[in-house]
């Protein structure tokens, strides 16, 4: 018995890799995409990279420009997040099922974070592009509406698993709903809450580089105007600033998550 479901598993296991392959062998004739060239083609990408991608001297002078466009960046994204959390908190109160007022309002907010969050970052850009033009207020909605959608529904699932029990037992003394928000949802939660939150602060310090290209703003902005303008050397600095940026960026919130964890 076990011998002939271990042969059905290792069958399913066999088409599933035929389908993948031949899926893959599929769109590879369709775009015809030589994987040879590709792989020959990274000793080339490294040796140009090495002799053309790193800061010179007269990039360097251009770095206290460089800084002041990351400064703008990551403002724009830890504003965006900041205020992005605090609406995706009321919209997680009211759609999670431990905390929810009524089924109504419950499924408009997940439906709402839904929609807000499977919307890609690039594609929001792009739409936001039409209303406000290349601006920096176009970058923080962008920013904002995917990291609204993103919280929210991480918060409804932190509430639920973290303060059931806690909400539970301030109901069954008769207590109100704000009560139970503030005593029993925000104390059990929070740890997690900020964690989140800390994810999305360094996820879009991330994303805000490359909305900055599309919205004109910030140092994504700046590193394409030097890449285009084939100063390599100027943009290879904006990219050592960018990845310095984020490990600082994600050391100090690995910290702050030891402390309350």
């Amino acid at each position: 018995m076990e011998l002939d479901v271990m042969k059905k598993k290792n069958r399913k296991f066999m088409l599933f890799w035929i389908a993948l392959i031949g899926i893959t062998g599929f769109f590879m004739v369709i775009t015809k995409y030589d994987p040879i060239k590709s792989f020959t083609s990274i000793p080339k990408a490294i040796v140009w990279t090495l002799t053309n991608f790193y800061p010179n001297s007269n990039s360097i002078e251009k770095l206290p420009s460089i800084l002041s466009k990351l400064k703008e960046t990551i403002f724009l994204s830890i504003a965006a997040t900041t205020t992005a959390s605090a609406f995706a908190l009321l919209f997680g109160l009211f759609g999670s099922k431990t905390t929810k007022i009524n089924n109504l309002l419950g499924v408009l907010s997940r439906t709402i974070a839904s929609i807000f969050r499977n919307i890609p970052i690039v594609a929001w850009a792009m739409i936001l592009l039409f209303s406000f033009g290349q601006n920096a207020l176009t970058g923080y909605f962008a920013l904002f509406f995917v990291t609204f959608g993103f919280l929210t529904r991480a918060f409804i699932e932190t509430i639920d698993e973290a303060s059931y029990e806690s909400v539970e037992a301030l109901r069954a003394t008769g207590a109100t709903y704000f009560q139970i928000v503030f005593q029993g949802v925000i104390p059990s939660s929070i740890p997690q809450i900020i964690s989140w939150v800390l994810f999305m602060t360094e996820t879009n310090i991330r994303s805000s580089t490359l909305v900055g290209i599309l919205t004109g703003t910030g140092v994504g902005f700046v590193f394409n105007i030097y890449y285009k303008s084939m100063d390599y050397n100027s943009a290879s600095l904006v990219v050592i600033s960018i990845i310095l940026t984020v490990f600082a960026i994600e050391i100090t919130s690995n910290y702050i998550r030891r402390v309350i964890l």
